[in-house]
């Protein structure tokens, strides 16, 4: 059994990237698409329940810190809306806290906690990972 058996193409996999801030936004979707994934972005978590209403992501990259509606809140939604499985990565650089961070961890949805700076090798490692796809 090879390593790639039961791998699928990461074009088949779209990743909704929703961060604030336009310089980590954009670095997040150039990973995401340099590892072959189709991303779409919002900029903040009421932009980013709509696209999730409109096309349901494979997976969601998620800052904690959001105008209008924060990051938690997203991850509250999803599951009032029956999408506890949706994975989410959540990326912060400000939660410091361990109280905070181990109840984000604990949300069904969250499948990886990121510190910011986010590294490009371990992102691309852990989308792969997560939705079973094979690196390019």
């Amino acid at each position: 059994m090879g390593a790639d058996s039961g791998l699928t193409d990461p074009k088949s996999k779209s990743i909704l990237v929703v961060e604030d801030d336009e310089g980590s936004r954009e670095f997040l979707v150039a990973v995401v698409r340099k590892e072959g994934f189709q991303a779409r972005e919002a900029g903040d978590g009421r932009e980013a329940l709509k696209l999730v209403e409109a096309a349901r992501p494979d997976l969601m990259i998620l800052d904690m810190m959001l105008p209008r509606m924060g990051g938690y809140e997203v991850l509250r939604q999803l599951q009032e809306w029956g999408l506890s499985s949706l994975p989410v990565i959540v990326v912060t650089g400000r939660c410091k806290d361990t109280s905070t961070t181990e109840m984000i961890r604990r949300e069904s949805n969250v499948v990886e906690f990121m510190e910011k700076p986010v590294r490009p090798v371990v992102l691309g490692m852990c989308l792969h990972r997560i939705l079973r796809t094979k690196a390019p």
